[in-house]
C-alpha cells in the first residue's frame, strides 16, 4: 500500500507539563536531522504529534528510521483524502481492499472516527455507520466487534484532509535524547554496557562512553570491537563520544599485589575514578554501569557498595533488576548482540581470580589502596593520554582524536 504520511505520537514526557515544549523542539530537531537524506519528505507539528509528509518515500524505509527517536511512542502510516464524504468512503474502502488477503471469515472489524473539525456536518457516530456499512457489503468475511476488533479503521476528519490509517507501530518511547542530562557509560565489549547506554539514552540522557583497554594484553580487533559497539549506539543516538584509557598499568600494578581475591574490586574502583575524572572534565553529571545484581561476583551487592563509593558521582545502574536473557533480548532488538559476543576480550577479562571475592570488606581495600602510592599519578596520566573519538550514525570509520588533534591510526596501539 503507497501511503501519504506518518503519523508520530509522543511518549510519557507529555505530561511534564512547563518542560513539554522543550521535549517536543528536541524530537523535532533530531527528526529533522534524520530527514535530510530523504529530500521531499517534510515534517509538521500538531499538539501531541508529529506528522511526517512522505514525498514519495518509502513508508517501510522511514519508520525504521524514526522509530528509533527517543520520546517517539508509536508510529502510524497513514492515507490522506479531501474532507468530503464521498472521497472518504473510497479511500476508506480502498484502504481494508488492500489489506483484503489478511481477512478470513469472521474477522472482526469497526470504524473509529474522530471529528477534529468540529463544522464537519456528520458526527462521528454518523460517519462509523457511513463509512462502515459500505465496507461491510463489500466485504461479507467481516463482523462488527466495537470492543475488541481485530481491524480497527481509524479516520480523522480535519478542515486540511482527513486521515485513515489502522496500524500502530510502537516505536522507542522515553524521553528525548539529552533532556535529562549528560552521563559518561562504562563501555566492556560484553553484552550489558551497551545495552545499560542505550536504556541511559531512552530515559533522555546524553551518554558518552568509557572504554578501558590493556595493550598488549588486549588486541587492536577487541578495541574495534568496541568501537563497532560505539557506532551500533551512535545508530540510535545520532553521535556517540569513546573516550579509550590505557589501563595496562595500572591493572599490571593490582596483579603484583598478592590480594588475586580482590583484584576485580580494586580494578573496577580505579576504573570509577577514571571515568570520574573524564565526568567533571567533559561535564557529566553521572556515571552509568551495567551492572545486574548477583550475575557475577563484583555485582553481588557488597561487592557494588565497595566498588561504588570510589566515586561521589550518582552511579546508575539500569539493568541493576534484569536476568540475563533479557539483557540478550533488549541487546538483540538494539542491534549490539552480534557484536557483543564477538570473541576478543577486554580487560574486564584478564586476570580473573578462580575465586574472586563476593563480600570484599572497604576498610581493607582502602588500606591496600594506601600502599599504592603512585596509585593516584597513574589514574591522572591515564586520563591524560585518553584518546577520544566522535561516532556518527551511518558512519564508516572513527573521527579525529579529540585529544590529540592527531587522526587515529589503524593500528590503536
Amino acid at each position: 500500500m503507497k501511503y501519504d504520511m506518518l503519523l508520530l505520537r509522543f511518549g510519557e514526557f507529555m505530561l511534564k507539563g512547563k518542560n513539554r515544549s522543550r521535549f517536543e523542539k528536541t524530537i523535532i530537531t533530531q527528526v529533522r536531522a534524520l530527514l535530510k537524506p530523504y529530500p521531499g519528505a517534510s515534517l509538521r507539528k500538531e499538539f501531541g504529534r508529529l506528522y511526517v509528509d512522505l514525498g514519495g518515500h518509502s513508508h517501510t524505509e522511514l519508520i525504521a528510521v524514526l522509530k528509533r527517536v527517543f520520546g517517539v511512542m508509536s508510529i502510524s502510516p497513514v492515507k490522506v483524502t479531501p474532507s468530503v464524504l464521498e472521497d472518504i468512503v473510497e479511500t476508506a474502502v480502498a484502504f481494508m481492499d488492500e489489506r483484503e488477503n489478511e481477512f478470513k471469515e469472521g474477522t472482526t472489524f469497526k470504524v473509529n472516527t474522530r471529528r477534529v473539525w468540529k463544522e464537519y456536518p456528520h458526527s462521528s457516530h454518523e460517519m462509523n455507520h457511513m463509512v462502515g456499512s459500505p465496507i461491510l457489503r463489500k466485504f461479507q468475511q467481516l463482523r462488527v466487534d466495537v470492543r475488541h476488533p481485530d481491524i480497527e479503521l481509524r479516520v480523522e476528519i480535519r478542515d486540511q484532509g482527513t486521515y485513515i490509517f489502522n496500524e500502530v507501530i510502537p516505536a522507542v518511547g522515553g524521553f528525548p535524547l539529552g533532556t535529562n542530562g549528560k552521563a559518561m557509560a562504562l563501555l566492556s565489549g560484553g553484552i550489558d554496557s551497551p545495552v545499560a547506554a542505550w536504556a541511559s539514552m531512552r530515559r533522555g540522557l546524553e551518554v558518552e562512553c568509557v572504554h578501558f583497554y590493556s595493550y598488549p594484553f588486549t588486541s587492536q580487533r577487541a578495541k574495534e570491537k568496541v568501537i563497532d559497539l560505539a557506532r551500533a549506539l551512535a545508530d540510535h543516538a545520532g553521535t556517540i563520544k569513546l573516550h579509550l584509557v590505557p589501563f595496562t598499568e595500572i591493572q599490571t600494578a593490582f596483579t603484583q599485589l598478592g590480594q588475586d581475591n580482590l583484584i576485580i574490586t580494586l580494578m573496577r574502583r580505579s576504573m570509577l575514578r577514571i571515568a570520574t575524572k573524564l565526568a567533571e572534565r567533559e561535564r557529566a553529571l553521572a556515571l552509568i554501569t551495567g551492572d545486574s545484581l548477583g550475575q557475577v561476583a563484583s555485582q553481588t551487592l557488597p561487592s557494588m557498595n565497595v566498588i561504588g563509593r570510589a566515586t561521589e558521582l550518582p552511579l546508575l545502574r539500569p539493568l541493576v533488576m534484569m536476568d540475563k536473557q533479557e539483557i540478550i533480548t533488549l541487546s538483540k532488538q538494539i542491534g549490539t548482540y552480534d557484536i557483543s559476543i564477538l570473541p576478543y576480550e577486554d580487560c574486564c577479562t584478564l586476570f580473573v581470580p578462580k575465586s574472586p571475592t563476593t563480600n570484599p570488606n572497604l576498610r581493607i581495600v582502602d588500606k591496600i589502596e594506601a600502599t599504592m602510592s603512585h596509585l593516584p599519578e597513574w589514574i591522572d596520566e591515564a586520563v591524560a593520554r585518553t584518546e577520544t573519538i566522535v561516532l556518527h550514525a551511518g558512519e564508516a570509520a572513527p573521527a579525529t582524536s579529540e585529544n590529540t588533534g592527531n587522526e587515529i591510526k589503524e593500528d590503536w596501539f
